[in-house]
């Protein structure tokens, strides 16, 4: 399971760095920018709720443990 979710991390991260170079500096909420923004911030999303999934996991063993 760890490496499944170091797996999807790695991916949100790899797409959050694609998205960046969407990006249009000079018009950032026009065309592509904005696809791009909304891209970044489900990724993000995505490596939060991954990360939180971990955390919950190693409470669970352990809590399992004891």
């Amino acid at each position: 399971m760890k490496i499944f979710t170091n797996i999807l991390v790695f991916l949100a991260i790899a797409l959050i760095l694609f998205n960046v170079t969407l990006l249009d500096f000079k018009n950032p909420f026009q065309g592509d920018s904005v696809v791009a923004f909304i891209g970044m911030a489900a990724s993000f999303c995505a490596v939060l709720i991954l990360l939180i999934f971990r955390m919950s996991k190693k409470i669970e063993e352990k809590t399992n443990e004891k």
